[in-house]
């Protein structure tokens, strides 16, 4: 019998991840990032259950083949909903789905759904019982530590078990609690403090379900000292304010060569995906606003990022456009500060 753990191996990316978040990860930043590593994983923006079912299914889930592994988030509490919006992106051909346990902003709070669900383990559950058995891709949560005044070591514990008796396949866990009243999401991915110890106590204590971690993880060294503790590392901010740092995942945290040589070999592979989408009517800026900081450290990054953000943004901008922002870029590499 296959175990969770091996369910997700399996999968090509549980070890590494890029973390859902809200405006950025579109396809086109995950088209842009899967230049950067063949083995990461992945994520959809949060997407409602409500959008799912009512919605532009295509606008919404629609994905190339070429971006696997993918998963997608869904952020709901109602199981029925949940179960079929699972089974409408299972069959969109994703690889997981995740349910979002974590987001802290007061449209979701509203929705009573995202973190606040962390007051509800039962229901957590319910949530993943019923979509594990809607499909049969994996079904997997991303939670926080706990919610306001919540004791994290028996917030976090609950809902762990609620999941595990549900059959939950992984839990992504932000290191961090989220608080709901008084801070906004953005502070909150900063202010309450990180305790990665208790991500760690818990996969001691559930060594058979596969955990990984997320929040605060900056670099490729980071993600390595977490992976000693736990079985994957998400990484948010850092991989989408520094995208190169990506071209360090497959070498380094899979032992396979990086699918092009350095950032400008990931602009040159990332020009028939470009070229395509503008054929389709989007325009350049869909595309260019998730790389600004593809060269950071480099010469010319400035100017780099001045040029998308000026020219990049006429409606008739092209790769021609592109290009002429990537050759204001030194290939010599020089420190951070002469960006």
């Amino acid at each position: 019998m296959t175990t969770p753990i091996e369910k997700l191996s399996n999968l090509n990316g549980w070890r590494f991840s890029v973390a859902p978040m809200m405006d950025w990860t579109d396809r086109q930043c995950r088209a842009f990032h899967r230049t950067l590593s063949r083995r990461a994983r992945l994520y959809t923006e949060m997407v409602t259950t409500g959008a799912v079912l009512h919605g532009d299914r295509e606008r919404l889930l629609g994905f190339d083949a070429s971006e696997h592994p993918v998963a997608v988030q869904l952020g709901g509490s109602d199981p029925g909903d949940l179960a079929a919006a699972a089974r409408i992106a299972a069959d969109f051909g994703y690889a997981e789905i995740n349910l979002n346990v974590g987001c802290p902003s007061d449209r979701v709070q509203e929705g009573r759904f995202g973190a606040c669900l962390m007051r509800e383990p039962s229901l957590v559950g319910d949530c993943v019982a019923a979509m594990k058995a809607a499909v049969s891709v994996p079904v997997t949560v991303k939670c926080r530590l706990g919610v306001d005044e919540q004791d994290i070591e028996v917030a976090l514990d609950a809902v762990a078990e609620a999941a595990v008796a549900a059959g939950v396949d992984g839990l992504v866990v932000h290191a961090r609690k989220a608080w709901l009243k008084g801070l906004s999401p953005r502070e909150n991915r900063d202010v309450p403090p990180l305790d990665y110890g208790r991500v760690a106590r818990l996969k001691a204590a559930r060594p058979e379900l596969p955990i990984a971690v997320n929040g605060g993880i900056a670099d490729i060294p980071a993600a390595k000292a977490r992976l000693a503790e736990v079985d994957g590392v998400m990484m948010g901010r850092a991989a989408y304010t520094d995208p190169a740092l990506l071209l360090a995942v497959d070498p380094e945290l899979f032992g396979e060569p990086a699918p092009v040589a350095d950032a400008f070999a990931a602009v040159e592979a990332l020009e028939p995906v470009i070229a395509e989408g503008l054929a389709r009517g989007l325009r350049l800026h869909a595309y260019t606003r998730h790389m600004l900081g593809l060269f950071n450290g480099r010469p010319g990054a400035r100017a780099f990022r001045r040029h998308l953000a000026t020219a990049g943004m006429a409606p008739d901008a092209g790769l021609g456009t592109l290009r002429e922002a990537v050759a204001r870029v030194s290939r010599e590499r020089a420190p951070a500060q002469a960006a």
